[in-house]
């Protein structure tokens, strides 16, 4: 999140610094951008970057400030490439840059994620579902994304889950049903069902080749899951700088 609206320092922000860009699309004052910077160099000291994946166990870190959380992240579904970690990176990545709506399952996800670099719609599932949730007694945040679900929503979305296990099934059975998100970000936080949850997604995202983004163990949350998201819309602002390509030779031909 920005720590200001004001549009000279966010048009400011968006510009280089001493011939480099910043290390984190929310800063936007020359301290922050410091403190940003400072801060990924250390987390780099610990943290491999040498592949896309890398960079999104580095924001893991940085957002959980554990060191450790880089081994808790796991990296599902295929592309052309076959099932390699950076697949959903990629995916993740080309869906920004194709504007897809970035969905998540409550409101802190949601208010995490940036608005700048991208010009994908931010959404939220909750208050979707209201009814199905009355009549059938499941949660509400699995209610909103089957609601959002039936009317296609997810389908090559960027779909976040930072909080909720519930929804997290609720969109495992949605994809294996046959919704095709481009991307899925999973990170549901808890003792109740929460480590289950984010299995089920890695299992359908293998099964039916949905790139996704998950972690094991009991942690995780709505702030790891923005953090993320972030870090694809970063990954997308460099392709479009010309940083950095995700297309892939089929002849055998692999990204600089």
């Amino acid at each position: 999140m920005t720590e200001t609206d004001d549009p000279d320092q966010v048009d400011a922000a968006a510009e280089t610094r001493d011939g480099e860009e910043y290390a984190d699309l929310g800063a936007t004052t020359q301290n922050a951008m410091d403190i940003a910077e400072t801060s990924m160099d250390i987390v780099r000291q610990f943290v491999p970057d040498e592949t896309l994946a890398d960079r999104i166990r580095q924001k893991s870190v940085h957002s959980m400030g554990d060191i450790e959380f880089q081994h808790l992240l796991r990296f599902t579904g295929a592309d052309e490439r076959g099932d390699d970690e950076d697949a959903p990176v990629r995916a993740g990545a080309r869906a920004v840059l194709d504007e897809a709506d970035i969905v998540t399952d409550i409101t802190m996800p949601m208010a995490g994620i940036t608005g700048r670099g991208h010009d994908c719609e931010k959404r939220k599932a909750i208050g979707n579902g209201t009814e199905l949730a009355e009549r059938t007694g499941m949660t509400r945040t699995a209610a909103s994304v089957l609601e959002l679900d039936k009317q296609g929503v997810y389908d090559d979305s960027i779909a976040v889950v930072g909080n909720a296990p519930t929804a997290a099934f609720a969109l495992a059975d949605c994809i294996e049903n046959g919704t095709r998100p481009a991307a899925v970000v999973a990170t549901p936080v808890g003792f109740v069902k929460a480590e289950e949850s984010r299995q089920r997604v890695r299992e359908v995202s293998n099964a039916v080749g949905v790139p996704a983004i998950t972690n094991v163990g009991r942690r995780g949350g709505s702030g790891l899951a923005a953090a993320l998201t972030n870090e694809l819309i970063h990954v997308a602002a460099d392709v479009r700088a010309g940083e950095l390509e995700l297309e892939f030779d089929s002849s055998g031909a692999g990204d600089e």
